[in-house]
């Protein structure tokens, strides 16, 4: 038994939607290291602004943001926030985690 040949057509149609589909794959992926970079930069901000503040190392800085965040409850990045915020309240919840 013979195989039905497919039309050029109908092979050209497969490999657009393949295309389509890891263009779409890609763009998810792009959007979501963009996500992680912008995320990494926020946190470098912060541990910054706190050792400047405090008087610390960044890496101490960091030890300490994270510290409050968890007594806190907050995730990191939104404790990073608090930071750039010059969030008065934060900013003594981390100074306390320094004692």
């Amino acid at each position: 038994m013979d195989e039905p040949t497919r039309a050029p057509r109908d092979d050209a149609s497969i490999v657009v939607g393949r295309l389509i589909s890891a263009t779409a794959v890609a763009h998810e992926r792009q959007a979501q290291l963009q996500h992680a970079l912008d995320s990494r930069v926020l946190l470098e901000q912060a541990k910054g602004m706190l050792a400047e503040r405090l008087g610390v190392g960044v890496d101490e800085a960091f030890t300490l943001m994270r510290r409050a965040a968890r007594s806190r409850r907050l995730r990191l990045h939104e404790a990073a926030r608090a930071v750039l915020a010059n969030d008065e309240s934060f900013d003594e919840l981390v100074r306390a985690q320094k004692r």
